[in-house]
């Protein structure tokens, strides 16, 4: 398993946060430091100017009362014992009205050109550059009130320059000595921390390298390292513990693996020779499920026959009494003829009752001819796996007919919503066996307890040349725990009662496998059943 990419160590983090923060908390603490020490600078200087010129105002006001240049200009030359000091004028009002204000005196730092102020007509302090100017008002002795003049005063600010340079630069090398010393502490502060990590990294590695599980940490100064130490010695005594338990688990099974294989060997040859057995019987289970299932088709076919055998009993008994009544009459008239008795009113007698005999045996004969067809139809349907054209609403006819003998005894309707022109090719035997079989299933289970029940046998044909067939009755329905598995072989409610419990499976079996198509059931208990049926045909047509 490969290492992912570090990025990041404990040890840099730590050094570059503490740094950091030490950094910024020192550059914030020398700017406010150089800012007000500059400030107090500049404030000190100013005043110091401003007091320069406070006092030369004071001395200057009696020279312009007086007019006196020249002891004006001495006074101000004395001022070259303050070095700041560079120029230094006195002005007052001038006589000529197009000028306001005259040069009376002025001092000059030897060097210096004479400077003038920008405006004359307020006091005021200005730090321009390197230069402090200053003008005052000159006032009168006896009338503050009344203005002489104004004095300009500009000094030199190289002075402030120096100092501001000053502390900038102690300020600087307080920082990096500061800053040096927290480098120092903070690589001190992060071995001590880090080192322990590190041991403890390098201790895991080497555990999991050599799966030395008995090893223990060692315990850290520092109380939360401490607890990470003794907390992995805790997971590496309980891995310790696990890895025991599971070396004897081990034991054990290798053990027991050595004692079962013998055992599973034994077994194994007893379990060939009984799952032979087991595919005979299940082969012959087979077998007896398929006689079982074609017993039950045979048996419905036997019950047909009965029925059919019984039903064209009637008509044909009737014929054979006409016609027995017929024999009687005819040697009747035989007798008269030959004895010549017989009179037109006896022959005419004769007539009527010949033809309604014969009446009576036609349409008897024609009955049970019409059983015996549709009988030998669905007999052969049942009997026939080959795809045949018929007509769907004339092979539910026959079926019907077939099953008068069983449907006569009961007062059921059954309803048939069926296109007459509907002709599909299938397989009718399957499609007979189906519905016959769904009938006696409403008859027997349905409407157990019901006289008047209601069937409906529906039949249309859906896109891709397929045939639905829904199926549906009101009787008492399918109870929940039947109706999941109503197509399992063997599942009846009348066991005991002669049900076999294959009806509804043989019924799933001829949709799915002999038809190819599907059956899906809904029901509810006291609502009746519906099936719907939908299986592909060939050369369907309908008007």
């Amino acid at each position: 398993m490969t290492a992912p990419m570090v990025r990041l160590s404990i040890r840099s983090l730590f050094l570059w946060v503490v740094m950091a923060i030490v950094t910024i908390t020192l550059v914030i603490s020398s700017g406010l430091s150089i800012y007000s020490q500059v400030n107090a600078y500049e404030e000190e200087i100013i005043n110091h100017v401003e007091t320069l010129t406070e006092l030369v105002a004071s001395n200057a006001e009696m020279y312009i009362e007086d007019g006196d240049e020249f002891a004006t200009t001495t006074k101000l030359n004395s001022l070259n014992v303050a070095p700041i000091v560079l120029n230094v004028n006195v002005y007052r009002f001038a006589t000529d009205p197009d000028t306001r204000f005259t040069l009376f005196a002025s001092y000059n730092k030897p060097g210096q050109a004479l400077a003038r102020p920008e405006e004359l007509d307020s006091e005021y302090t200005r730090l321009r550059g390197n230069y402090i100017e200053v003008v005052r008002k000159v006032r009168g002795n006896t009338n503050l009130n009344e203005v002489l003049g104004y004095i300009f005063l500009r000094a030199s600010a190289e002075g402030l320059q120096e100092q501001i340079g000053s502390t900038i630069l102690i300020n600087l090398t307080v920082m990096l000595l500061m800053m040096l010393v927290s480098f120092l502490l903070a690589l001190r502060l992060q071995r001590v921390i880090t080192d322990p990590i590190e041991d403890l990294a390098d201790f895991l590695q080497r555990i999991s390298r050599q799966r030395d599980y008995g090893a223990r940490s060692r315990s850290s100064n520092v109380r939360e390292l401490a607890i990470l130490s003794e907390a992995v010695n805790v997971m590496l005594m309980r891995i310790q513990e696990y890895v025991q338990k599971q070396q004897k688990a081990e034991e054990q099974h290798r053990k027991l693996n050595a004692s079962l294989e013998d055992m599973v060997s034994q077994r194994t040859v007893a379990l060939k020779d009984a799952n032979q057995e087991l595919i005979q019987t299940l082969e012959k289970l087979h077998q007896f499920q398929r006689q079982i299932v074609q017993n039950e088709k045979m048996a419905s076919l036997g019950d047909m026959v009965a029925g059919v055998a019984h039903e064209v009993n009637t008509p044909i008994g009737l014929g054979v009494t006409a016609s027995t009544m017929m024999l009687d009459r005819l040697a009747n008239i035989q007798k008269e003829f030959e004895s010549k008795t017989l009179k037109a009113s006896t022959m005419s007698k004769f007539l009527a009752e010949s033809q309604e005999n014969l009446n009576i045996i036609y349409r008897n004969l024609n009955r049970a001819a019409e059983l015996i067809s549709s009988f030998k139809q669905v007999a052969v349907d049942q009997s026939s796996e080959n795809s045949r054209s018929f007509c769907f609403a004339q092979l539910v006819n026959e079926i019907l007919l077939s099953l008068r003998p069983r449907l006569k005894k009961v007062g059921h309707n059954i309803n048939i919503e069926v296109d007459p022109t509907l002709t599909v090719e299938s397989k009718a035997g399957p499609i007979n066996q189906i519905l016959i079989n769904l009938i006696m299933n409403s008859i027997i289970h349905g409407f157990e307890g019901i006289d008047d029940g209601n069937i409906d046998i529906c039949a249309e044909l859906m896109a891709g040349n397929k045939l639905k067939i829904v199926y549906r009755d009101d009787g008492k329905g399918i109870p929940p725990d039947i109706r999941k598995r109503i197509f399992d072989p063997f599942v009846t409610t009348k066991r005991g009662q002669g049900g076999s419990g294959l009806g509804m499976h043989l019924v799933y079996n001829l949709v799915t496998q002999a038809l190819n198509g599907s059956i899906s059931l809904t029901s509810e208990e006291g609502h009746g059943v519906e099936f719907i049926i939908v299986f592909p045909v060939a050369g369907a047509n309908s008007a």
